[in-house]
């Protein structure tokens, strides 16, 4: 009996990580298309600027097209070292919120270049979130050298 349970636990962690392995092929095809499909979108958008004069205009649409590419590319990475290792790896998934805070202050930055346009309350919840974007972004810096240092110390240099 003891071995039959146990030979029925290994048939359902089989099939566990089939249907694992099956998730993150599936995901990993919809991201790729989806980084693909933006790239191709934002090597037009970058033409179209450049011949139409129109880029000082639209660099800021461009670099935040470009960075949720990076970001895609990350979380596609993510995903295929949890395919082949079958573990969750940290630092991915922090590199992901260091690009996507950045994001967001860059955009933040960008939109509220003109001066013209910010009213006080404006002003004030825009510095509100920068400053804990800015704690955030230090927390994820901090937590990727924490994580780096760990990895030297157990001598994987990864």
């Amino acid at each position: 009996m003891a071995k039959t349970k146990t030979e029925l636990r290994e048939w359902i962690s089989s099939g566990f990580t089939r249907v694992e392995d099956v998730a993150y092929v599936g995901l990993g095809l919809v991201l790729a298309v989806a980084a693909l499909v933006l790239l191709v979108i934002v090597a037009l958008s970058l033409g179209q600027a450049i011949m139409s004069a129109n880029l000082p205009v639209k660099i800021v649409e461009l670099l935040d097209q470009s960075l949720l590419i990076l970001m895609i590319v990350e979380i596609l990475y993510t995903l295929q070292v949890s395919f082949r290792e079958h573990t969750l790896v940290a630092e991915p998934f922090l590199i992901v919120g260091l690009i996507a805070a950045i994001r967001r202050v860059l955009i933040l930055t960008a939109e509220f270049s003109k001066p013209a346009e910010i009213n006080e309350a404006a002003f004030h919840n825009v510095m509100f979130e920068l400053g804990l974007l800015t704690a955030l972004v230090l927390a994820l810096v901090f937590s990727l050298f924490l994580l780096k240092r760990q990895h030297i110390a157990s001598g994987d240099h990864a």
